[in-house]
Protein backbone atom coordinates (compact mmCIF):
# COMPACT_ATOMS: atom_id res chain seq x y z
CA UNK A 1 0.00 0.00 0.00
CA UNK A 2 1.09 3.95 -0.40
CA UNK A 3 2.31 5.88 2.58
CA UNK A 4 -1.30 7.95 2.62
CA UNK A 5 -2.72 4.76 2.70
CA UNK A 6 -0.75 3.75 5.11
CA UNK A 7 -1.49 6.43 7.66
CA UNK A 8 -5.13 5.93 6.80
CA UNK A 9 -5.34 2.65 7.74
CA UNK A 10 -3.11 3.35 11.19
CA UNK A 11 -6.11 5.48 11.40
CA UNK A 12 -8.73 3.35 11.10
CA UNK A 13 -6.81 1.06 13.68
CA UNK A 14 -6.17 4.40 16.27
CA UNK A 15 -9.89 4.77 16.05
CA UNK A 16 -11.48 1.61 16.99
CA UNK A 17 -8.60 0.62 19.67
CA UNK A 18 -10.03 4.09 21.27
CA UNK A 19 -13.77 3.46 21.03
CA UNK A 20 -12.94 0.68 22.77
CA UNK A 21 -10.90 1.26 25.73
CA UNK A 22 -13.05 3.95 26.46
CA UNK A 23 -15.23 1.29 28.18
CA UNK A 24 -12.30 0.17 29.56
CA UNK A 25 -12.70 0.53 33.44
CA UNK A 26 -16.32 0.29 33.46
CA UNK A 27 -18.18 -2.56 34.57
CA UNK A 28 -20.78 -4.42 31.90
CA UNK A 29 -23.70 -6.70 32.49
CA UNK A 30 -23.49 -9.58 30.22
CA UNK A 31 -24.63 -9.75 26.90
CA UNK A 32 -27.88 -11.89 26.36
CA UNK A 33 -28.57 -13.44 23.07
CA UNK A 34 -32.22 -14.27 22.23
CA UNK A 35 -34.01 -16.18 18.77
CA UNK A 36 -33.73 -12.51 17.50
CA UNK A 37 -30.20 -13.45 17.00
CA UNK A 38 -31.01 -16.41 15.13
CA UNK A 39 -33.16 -13.69 12.71
CA UNK A 40 -31.05 -11.06 12.36
CA UNK A 41 -28.12 -13.44 11.43
CA UNK A 42 -30.17 -15.10 9.11
CA UNK A 43 -31.44 -11.48 7.54
CA UNK A 44 -28.23 -10.09 7.05
CA UNK A 45 -26.49 -13.82 5.07
CA UNK A 46 -29.65 -13.35 3.21
CA UNK A 47 -28.93 -9.67 2.20
CA UNK A 48 -25.32 -10.21 1.79
CA UNK A 49 -26.12 -12.93 -1.03
CA UNK A 50 -29.06 -11.47 -2.54
CA UNK A 51 -26.71 -8.99 -4.64
CA UNK A 52 -25.20 -11.95 -5.68
CA UNK A 53 -28.34 -13.97 -6.42
CA UNK A 54 -29.68 -11.04 -8.15
CA UNK A 55 -26.24 -10.32 -9.98
CA UNK A 56 -25.91 -6.77 -9.18
CA UNK A 57 -25.56 -4.12 -10.26
CA UNK A 58 -26.83 -4.32 -13.46
CA UNK A 59 -25.82 -2.50 -16.59
CA UNK A 60 -22.49 -2.19 -18.54
CA UNK A 61 -19.73 -0.82 -16.37
CA UNK A 62 -19.63 3.09 -16.47
CA UNK A 63 -16.36 2.68 -18.48
CA UNK A 64 -14.50 -0.30 -20.20
CA UNK A 65 -11.46 0.49 -20.28
CA UNK A 66 -11.19 3.75 -18.16
CA UNK A 67 -8.75 6.56 -17.98
CA UNK A 68 -6.20 6.34 -15.15
CA UNK A 69 -6.21 10.13 -15.23
CA UNK A 70 -9.85 10.29 -13.45
CA UNK A 71 -8.26 8.63 -10.43
CA UNK A 72 -6.81 10.26 -6.98
CA UNK A 73 -3.48 9.59 -7.29
CA UNK A 74 -3.25 7.76 -3.90
CA UNK A 75 -5.41 5.31 -6.41
CA UNK A 76 -3.51 5.50 -9.78
CA UNK A 77 -0.42 4.30 -7.43
CA UNK A 78 -2.06 0.52 -7.45
CA UNK A 79 -2.67 -0.35 -10.88
CA UNK A 80 0.76 -1.97 -11.88
CA UNK A 81 0.23 -4.31 -9.04
CA UNK A 82 -1.95 -7.88 -9.89
CA UNK A 83 -1.02 -10.74 -8.65
CA UNK A 84 -2.75 -13.92 -8.12
CA UNK A 85 -1.05 -15.70 -5.53
CA UNK A 86 -2.06 -12.21 -3.33
CA UNK A 87 -5.44 -12.65 -3.89
CA UNK A 88 -5.64 -16.34 -2.89
CA UNK A 89 -3.60 -15.12 0.21
CA UNK A 90 -5.82 -12.35 1.06
CA UNK A 91 -8.81 -15.06 1.36
CA UNK A 92 -6.52 -17.68 3.55
CA UNK A 93 -5.31 -14.73 5.74
CA UNK A 94 -9.15 -13.70 5.90
CA UNK A 95 -9.94 -17.10 7.02
CA UNK A 96 -7.91 -16.63 9.48
CA UNK A 97 -8.38 -13.34 11.20
CA UNK A 98 -11.95 -14.11 11.34
CA UNK A 99 -11.34 -17.95 12.70
CA UNK A 100 -9.08 -16.43 15.34
CA UNK A 101 -11.32 -13.69 16.84
CA UNK A 102 -14.08 -16.49 16.97
CA UNK A 103 -11.75 -18.97 18.76
CA UNK A 104 -10.28 -16.26 20.71
CA UNK A 105 -13.85 -15.33 22.09
CA UNK A 106 -14.37 -18.53 23.65
CA UNK A 107 -10.66 -18.46 25.70
CA UNK A 108 -11.52 -19.12 29.27
CA UNK A 109 -15.03 -18.27 28.90
CA UNK A 110 -18.24 -20.40 30.63
CA UNK A 111 -19.74 -22.22 28.32
CA UNK A 112 -23.13 -19.95 28.44
CA UNK A 113 -20.89 -16.75 27.86
CA UNK A 114 -18.88 -18.26 25.09
CA UNK A 115 -21.80 -18.95 23.44
CA UNK A 116 -23.27 -15.54 23.94
CA UNK A 117 -19.73 -13.64 22.70
CA UNK A 118 -20.07 -16.33 19.71
CA UNK A 119 -23.28 -15.14 18.70
CA UNK A 120 -22.71 -11.44 19.05
CA UNK A 121 -19.60 -11.58 17.00
CA UNK A 122 -21.56 -13.40 13.94
CA UNK A 123 -24.09 -10.90 14.49
CA UNK A 124 -21.04 -8.23 13.48
CA UNK A 125 -19.69 -9.92 10.58
CA UNK A 126 -22.77 -10.81 9.38
CA UNK A 127 -24.03 -7.09 9.04
CA UNK A 128 -21.01 -6.19 7.80
CA UNK A 129 -20.43 -8.58 4.85
CA UNK A 130 -24.52 -7.30 4.41
CA UNK A 131 -23.92 -3.69 4.56
CA UNK A 132 -20.32 -3.68 2.38
CA UNK A 133 -22.21 -5.79 -0.77
CA UNK A 134 -25.10 -2.69 -0.34
CA UNK A 135 -22.83 -0.45 -0.44
CA UNK A 136 -21.21 -1.98 -3.53
CA UNK A 137 -23.93 -2.20 -5.64
CA UNK A 138 -24.69 1.22 -4.85
CA UNK A 139 -21.42 2.40 -5.96
CA UNK A 140 -20.63 0.59 -9.19
CA UNK A 141 -17.30 1.33 -8.91
CA UNK A 142 -15.05 -0.24 -11.41
CA UNK A 143 -12.57 -2.89 -9.77
CA UNK A 144 -9.04 -1.66 -11.21
CA UNK A 145 -8.42 -4.71 -14.45
CA UNK A 146 -11.22 -1.86 -15.88
CA UNK A 147 -8.35 0.71 -16.15
CA UNK A 148 -5.87 -1.52 -17.75
CA UNK A 149 -5.63 -3.01 -21.51
CA UNK A 150 -7.22 -6.25 -20.39
CA UNK A 151 -10.99 -4.40 -19.45
CA UNK A 152 -12.04 -5.35 -23.23
CA UNK A 153 -12.08 -9.20 -21.52
CA UNK A 154 -13.19 -8.71 -18.31
CA UNK A 155 -16.08 -5.86 -18.95
CA UNK A 156 -19.03 -8.35 -19.17
CA UNK A 157 -17.96 -10.05 -15.45
CA UNK A 158 -20.68 -7.91 -13.11
CA UNK A 159 -17.83 -8.77 -10.31
CA UNK A 160 -15.45 -6.15 -11.37
CA UNK A 161 -18.12 -3.59 -11.14
CA UNK A 162 -18.28 -3.99 -7.15
CA UNK A 163 -15.06 -2.43 -6.20
CA UNK A 164 -15.93 -0.37 -3.85
CA UNK A 165 -15.98 -0.98 -0.34
CA UNK A 166 -13.54 -3.54 -0.52
CA UNK A 167 -15.55 -6.78 0.81
CA UNK A 168 -12.32 -8.25 2.60
CA UNK A 169 -11.59 -5.50 4.34
CA UNK A 170 -14.60 -4.47 6.31
CA UNK A 171 -15.18 -8.47 7.19
CA UNK A 172 -11.31 -8.73 8.62
CA UNK A 173 -11.98 -4.88 10.68
CA UNK A 174 -15.52 -5.82 11.63
CA UNK A 175 -13.58 -9.20 13.07
CA UNK A 176 -10.61 -7.39 15.17
CA UNK A 177 -12.88 -4.48 16.12
CA UNK A 178 -15.86 -6.78 17.35
CA UNK A 179 -13.08 -8.63 19.13
CA UNK A 180 -11.87 -6.05 20.88
CA UNK A 181 -15.50 -4.45 22.17
CA UNK A 182 -16.34 -8.05 23.66
CA UNK A 183 -12.83 -8.84 24.97
CA UNK A 184 -12.80 -5.95 26.64
CA UNK A 185 -16.34 -6.03 28.24
CA UNK A 186 -15.81 -9.62 29.48
CA UNK A 187 -11.83 -9.25 30.58
CA UNK A 188 -10.66 -11.36 28.29
CA UNK A 189 -7.07 -13.02 28.70
CA UNK A 190 -4.56 -11.96 26.11
CA UNK A 191 -6.75 -9.62 25.00
CA UNK A 192 -4.80 -7.09 23.80
CA UNK A 193 -1.90 -9.09 22.46
CA UNK A 194 -4.72 -10.59 20.54
CA UNK A 195 -6.22 -7.79 19.20
CA UNK A 196 -2.75 -6.33 18.14
CA UNK A 197 -3.07 -9.67 15.94
CA UNK A 198 -5.75 -9.22 14.53
CA UNK A 199 -5.42 -5.61 13.58
CA UNK A 200 -2.18 -6.65 12.16
CA UNK A 201 -4.00 -9.32 9.72
CA UNK A 202 -6.57 -6.96 9.09
CA UNK A 203 -4.18 -4.64 7.70
CA UNK A 204 -1.95 -7.56 5.81
CA UNK A 205 -5.49 -8.70 4.27
CA UNK A 206 -6.21 -4.74 2.66
CA UNK A 207 -2.43 -4.91 1.54
CA UNK A 208 -3.05 -7.99 -0.09
CA UNK A 209 -6.14 -6.94 -1.82
CA UNK A 210 -4.43 -4.38 -3.38
CA UNK A 211 -1.58 -5.89 -4.26
CA UNK A 212 -3.70 -8.44 -6.00
CA UNK A 213 -5.15 -5.65 -8.12
CA UNK A 214 -8.92 -6.59 -7.05
CA UNK A 215 -9.44 -3.11 -5.11
CA UNK A 216 -7.89 0.25 -4.83
CA UNK A 217 -6.24 1.82 -1.83
CA UNK A 218 -9.49 3.68 -1.23
CA UNK A 219 -12.04 0.70 -1.27
CA UNK A 220 -9.69 -0.87 1.27
CA UNK A 221 -9.44 2.20 3.12
CA UNK A 222 -13.69 2.93 2.95
CA UNK A 223 -13.83 -1.27 3.98
CA UNK A 224 -11.15 -0.99 7.39
CA UNK A 225 -13.87 2.57 8.45
CA UNK A 226 -17.19 0.18 7.57
CA UNK A 227 -15.57 -3.15 8.99
CA UNK A 228 -14.41 -0.84 12.29
CA UNK A 229 -17.72 0.95 12.33
CA UNK A 230 -20.23 -2.44 12.19
CA UNK A 231 -18.22 -4.02 14.01
CA UNK A 232 -18.36 -1.68 17.07
CA UNK A 233 -21.55 -0.59 16.94
CA UNK A 234 -23.00 -4.30 16.95
CA UNK A 235 -20.80 -5.50 19.38
CA UNK A 236 -21.48 -2.28 21.55
CA UNK A 237 -25.38 -2.03 21.46
CA UNK A 238 -26.19 -5.81 21.37
CA UNK A 239 -28.89 -6.80 24.39
CA UNK A 240 -27.27 -7.05 27.63
CA UNK A 241 -28.73 -9.01 30.57
CA UNK A 242 -30.25 -7.13 33.36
Amino acid sequence: MTPPSRRWMAAVVFISWLCAWARLGVAQPPYRVTWWDAASIGTAGGLALLPHALNLPHGPPPCAPCDPASLPSIDRAALHAFSGGASTASTGLLAGVVGFAGVALLAGQPVAEARTNVVVYVNSIAWAEATSEWVKVLAHRSRPVLYTPAAAGAAAGVDNRRSFPSGHATAAFAAATSYLVIAQRERLPHRTRNAVLLYAGAVAVSALRVTAGQHFPTDVLAGGLLGSGVGWLAAHVHTTGP
